[in-house]
């Protein structure tokens, strides 16, 4: 009897041992929380403070510069940490280009747009539409192009131009102003990349908008002045990279963009900077990426070395990355990708969203182990490899990227360092450190190629799992057509008889730099009508990257167009 009432006497004792241990343990870990956070604030304060002067990305390059080298980080670039960069990208319309129609200036990209082989000069005269006079402008309408594939040499639709091009300069044509009067999208759009040799004459492209605008009446005599010129488009910048070597075999690779987007609805990349402080996009991301850094640091899994790179650059890393991984001085070869988006606007309404999910088999076992009750995760099974990461998915190396699921202040003057979740971000810096320690043992990580056979994106119903997408096989896609491009969107589980209705788009893709959002009802893609998951899919399998069409919506009651370059 005696025995029996020392043990329960000593069971309270026990478990307030246990509770206060719980406590104290859990106080250490807030704590450290709130010096992650502290560290965080003062990131992406310094980071966004001189966003609106020129300066900003010489300041942006020191500052995280001096955070790798006093993390006791390897410097990488070619000077140091930095490594800078200037790519040829073509030509870029120049601004004294424009166009005017009866004293009516036309908008650039919108209305009409030159053709990058045309001859940089300028056009008067008053021209009948339906005439072919020597020494006047001529106007060619190119609907048969669209409507009889017959007339289509070799399917590209630019080497009829030329010879049509070549043909009307021949006859005494000063300009051709091109048009396509057909209800068949065209897709084409200015292809600063084009090395085509200066044609004699300038060509003006007429968009269907500005057709339907200044040009449906083929009888008109018009009066007509404008003038194309051109300039180089160079892309510089610069990427920051700081090594933790292991003396492993193989190296991971953590990276975020630093620099605003060039350009969105618009958009220069001059007045982006200024109305856009970059708290979120991507101060949050480049902030993460520092603490990771030290995170890892002090971690025990050194089973891989670890690549700390702020990819710079003003399209969002693309460029930046390829460039690196051309020019890189990292002599391991790279086991995996994590990459940090916007990742500051987290809620748990929002989640957290894991896109390239595909291209590993590891990342289904792995993402469930590491997963916790105080982050929501989204895993987003829909979308292709995000831009960023593609240069690296072409290596056959497999990536992870993750932001938060929305985020309604991109690039705007909302964009603030208040509107930051830091708990959260902390949550998903710790979220991450798991992953890496998870895989730590794991060696060499798999490579898949994603086949593109989308299913409905899975968000995470319980808060203390993260949900496996729905296996290609079982969806209802499972039949759907092979594609090599995405517009980003998330369709809704809803059907709708009248197209693909959708319940988001994932940030920094296609659908969000349209202008997306979520409800709105796909109907066409090019002459592709859309009804379902299923012919929404069929239709993208006829494009490929640099594919140019029109995407139709209905968005309540209005119906719109955009203009959609893959």
């Amino acid at each position: 009897m005696k025995k029996i009432v020392l043990l329960i006497a000593f069971v309270p004792t026990l478990l307030f041992s246990q509770s206060r241990k719980e406590r104290k343990a859990l106080e250490a870990q807030q704590k450290l929380d709130q010096v992650v956070i502290s560290n965080l604030k003062t990131h992406i304060q310094n980071l966004t403070a001189g966003k609106a002067s020129t300066s900003y990305e010489a300041q942006a390059v020191e500052y995280i510069a001096n955070q790798f080298k006093t993390l006791g980080l390897l410097p990488k670039g070619s000077n140091g940490f930095i490594q800078p960069y200037k790519i040829d990208n073509g030509k870029r319309i120049d601004p004294s280009t424009y166009l005017k129609v009866n004293d009516k200036l036309l908008e650039v990209n919108k209305d009409y747009f030159p053709l990058a082989y045309s001859a940089e000069k300028k056009v008067k005269g008053t021209p009948a539409m339906a005439l072919r006079e020597r020494g006047a402008p001529w106007f060619v309408d190119v609907k048969d192009l669209f409507e009889d594939a017959s007339k289509m040499q070799g399917g590209n639709v630019e080497v009829v131009i030329k010879k049509e091009l070549a043909r009307v300069a021949s006859k005494g044509a000063t300009a051709l102003f091109l048009y396509n009067s057909s209800a068949v999208s065209d897709s084409l759009s200015f292809n600063g990349r084009e090395k085509s040799a200066p044609s004699p004459i300038p060509v003006f492209y007429i968009t269907a908008e500005g057709h339907k605008k200044y040009f449906s009446d083929h009888s008109q005599v018009l009066d007509v002045d404008g003038n194309i010129a051109f300039k180089e488009d160079v892309i510089s910048g610069s990427n920051v990279i700081g090594y933790l070597n292991n003396g492993a075999a193989s190296t991971i690779v953590i990276s975020a963009h630093y620099s605003p987007k060039k350009e969105l609805g618009g958009k220069s990349d001059e007045s982006v900077r200024s109305v856009s402080p970059g708290a979120n996009d991507n101060g949050s991301g480049v902030a993460t990426l520092i603490e990771l850094a030290r995170m890892l640091s002090a971690s025990k899994a050194k089973g891989n070395n670890y690549t700390f790179v702020a990819f710079g650059g003003n399209d969002g890393g693309s460029t930046a990355s390829s460039y690196w991984l051309e020019n890189t001085s990292i002599n391991t070869p790279i086991n995996y990708v994590l990459n940090l988006d916007m990742v500051g606007s987290y809620s748990d309404s929002k989640k957290l969203l894991v896109q390239g999910y595909n291209t590993s088999p590891v990342w289904s076992e792995v993402l469930t182990s590491v997963s916790d009750k105080k982050l929501q995760v989204s895993i987003d099974s829909l979308s292709n490899v995000t831009a960023l990461n593609a240069s690296f998915y072409k290596k056959e190396i497999p990536e992870l990227t993750f932001s938060a699921a929305d985020h309604q202040d991109y690039l705007t003057a909302a964009d603030e360092d208040g509107k930051i979740n830091y708990a959260g971000t902390v949550q998903i810096a710790r979220f991450i450190s798991r992953l890496v320690q998870a895989i730590d043992s794991k060696g060499k990580v798999g490579f898949s190629k994603v086949s593109n056979q989308h299913t409905t994106a899975v968000k995470v119903a319980e808060s203390t799992t993260v949900a496996k997408p729905v296996r290609p096989d079982e969806a209802a896609a499972a039949s759907l057509s092979r594609t090599t491009v995405s517009l980003g969107v998330i369709p809704d589980k809803a059907n709708n008889d009248s197209g693909l209705k959708i319940s988001g788009v994932t940030p920094k893709k296609l659908a969000s730099r349209l202008g997306l959002q979520s409800g709105d009802v796909l109907t066409n893609l090019g002459s592709y009508k859309i009804s379902d998951l299923k012919t929404y899919m069929q239709a993208l399998s006829n494009f490929k990257a640099g594919d140019k069409t029109t995407l139709r919506i209905k968005r309540g009651k209005d119906d719109k167009e955009f203009a959609v370059e893959f």
